[in-house]
């Protein structure tokens, strides 16, 4: 990234947001660099990062309540352009003058709005009536002076505001999300008409600062990466290797949760792509040994996880003792964490602990590493076009995604050899008849489950069986952070199901998900 991008960041200020990191999101989408700071941030030092323009998210606290996040006022006074959304909305009248007050008019999804004024800054270009998505109870009941109020809906009469001489703009509702119909024109037009920014951020520039930033932390000291072979993990091992060459050593835990092949490919894919060194380490009797008995679905996270660690460190002090060479022991451990693990494991900014993924809630507390995690304020198709800048070929960039802790967490029930081969056969016919059908780009991914601790009366050859159910997963998604399920076609369908009948005697039963995230996750545990 250019010293003029670093130097003048799109900041999205967090009052505890859903969304906050989906906002700066939009914002590169935009072509414009963002970043996300924290509302406790002290003014100085937030304007001491030289914004080009500020953006406030919503959160779940009322303005006028005991305790709620505020805003200080210099920031509003600074001269930057603003803009509010939601609860930012709200914080900014507020702190304008303006009045805020619980109405009694609740508003939550889809919302028509009207538009006032469709040659503003904030609706040029765009239709009078248009939905979008709320998530209010307070709402603004008189503007601040000066500003000009520009939408409203039936429960928020102020529902937008403008001030083009000040550079402060605001909306009542969720311009980030989907379900506004012109969300992203919105913010694009407060980017580049109301704070006049030039759209220069690309993937090129992303890459650049990502090889920069791994660079300077690692320094000249050696690291290791932890590869399993999908995409976030080959992305990062690919930035890291470009970024310290041979200081970087990656390992591949064949942990025996793997789908059918996948092993294999992913030794033959990385050295072909790479070229950095790789160690094989073959776990799988002790994850299975460590997993006897477990149903829990976080305790066999936290085992994968720590298992994992373990063997970095044993791997490390082998590299080193090899190398014979002690005062440059392995300080580093790179993964391919992101953004939505982070979020789902209770690590954003007023998040809930959903589940615990094994690269974040799931690491030991004596883990020996410092952790390199180059990916981990990206969305997955962020990934993908850094990916495809550092060369990554698309049979890579646009792999389907597939969990760390593997077929260990689409088994419902404890882990067995047994179980994890029906698995592997199940999984392996959706995945042909979805490739042979020519859909492995019009999904995000298809688990496929197995409810190992459940069993179905069915009758085959004439005869009574009682067999596991298998439960096939397809969704469709943008980030991870919400999806919907395939409306895969009806034929693929059953060719899938009855190939995984015939063909995986302990099946009796192919069962699809019909559920969206949220209120489920993708993945079942």
């Amino acid at each position: 990234m250019t010293d003029a991008l670093q130097n003048h960041p799109v900041l999205v200020v967090d009052f505890g947001a859903q969304y906050a990191q989906l906002i700066a999101r939009r914002v590169r989408e935009a072509s414009l660099y963002s970043e996300v700071v924290p509302h406790t941030m002290p003014a100085e030092e937030l304007l001491a990062k030289k914004p080009a323009a500020i953006v406030l998210s919503g959160g779940p606290s009322s303005v006028y309540a005991d305790n709620a996040p505020t805003l200080d006022p210099s920031i509003l006074d600074a001269g930057i352009p603003v803009f509010g959304i939601c609860y930012g909305f709200q914080v900014m009248c507020q702190g304008l003058g303006g009045t805020v007050a619980q109405t009694g008019a609740r508003e939550y999804g889809a919302t028509a709005a009207t538009i006032e004024d469709t040659s503003s800054t904030l609706f040029e270009g765009q239709p009078a009536d248009q939905s979008v998505w709320m998530s209010h109870g307070d709402s603004a009941t008189a503007p601040p002076q000066g500003m000009r109020v520009t939408a409203h809906t039936a429960g928020a009469k102020v529902a937008a505001f403008e001030d083009d001489e000040r550079q402060l703009y605001g909306v009542q509702w969720h311009p980030e999300v989907l379900h506004s119909a012109f969300g992203q024109r919105v913010l694009e037009n407060f980017l580049l008409r109301g704070a006049r920014l030039d759209a220069t951020w690309t993937p090129a520039n992303m890459a650049e600062e990502l090889v920069d930033q791994v660079r300077d932390q690692v320094g000249d000291d050696r690291a290791i990466c932890a590869l399993s072979g999908g995409v976030d993990s080959m992305v990062a091992a690919a930035l890291v290797q470009k970024a310290i060459g041979d200081q970087l050593t990656c390992v591949f835990v064949d942990h025996g949760l793997l789908r059918e092949g996948e092993a294999d490919q992913v030794r033959e894919d990385f050295v072909e792509l790479t070229g950095a060194d790789l160690i094989v380490v073959d776990a799988q009797e002790r994850y299975l040994k460590q997993l006897a008995g477990v149903s829990d679905p976080e305790q066999k996270r936290k085992i994968i996880g720590a298992e994992f660690i373990r063997i970095f460190e044993e791997t490390a002090r082998e590299i080193v003792a090899e190398r014979g060479d002690d005062e440059h022991p392995v300080k580093w451990l790179v993964q391919g964490t992101l953004y939505p693990d982070v979020v789902e494991s209770g690590g954003g900014s007023g998040t809930a602990n959903i589940k615990s993924h094994h690269n974040v809630g799931g690491l030991p507390d004596d883990i020996q590493f410092k952790l390199v995690e180059p990916l981990r304020s990206l969305f997955k198709d962020e990934v993908r076009q850094v990916g495809l800048e550092l060369g990554l070929p698309e049979k890579i960039v646009y792999r389907q995604p597939f969990p760390g802790p593997g077929l260990g967490i689409r088994i419902v029930g404890e882990v067995t050899a047994d179980r994890l081969a029906i698995l592997r056969r199940a999984d392996a016919i959706a995945r042909e008849e979805l490739t042979a059908a020519g859909l492995d780009r019009d999904i995000w991914q298809c688990p496929v489950v197995l409810l190992a601790d459940v069993r179905s009366v069915g009758v085959q050859g004439d005869g009574r069986t009682y067999g596991h159910p298998i439960v096939l997963r397809p969704v469709s998604s943008e980030d991870a952070m919400t999806a919907d399920w395939t409306r895969l076609p009806y034929d693929v369908l059953a060719k899938i199901s009855n190939r995984i009948t015939n063909e995986v005697s302990e099946v009796n039963r192919v069962t699809l998900d019909v559920t969206s995230k949220p209120p489920g996750t993708i993945e079942w545990e």
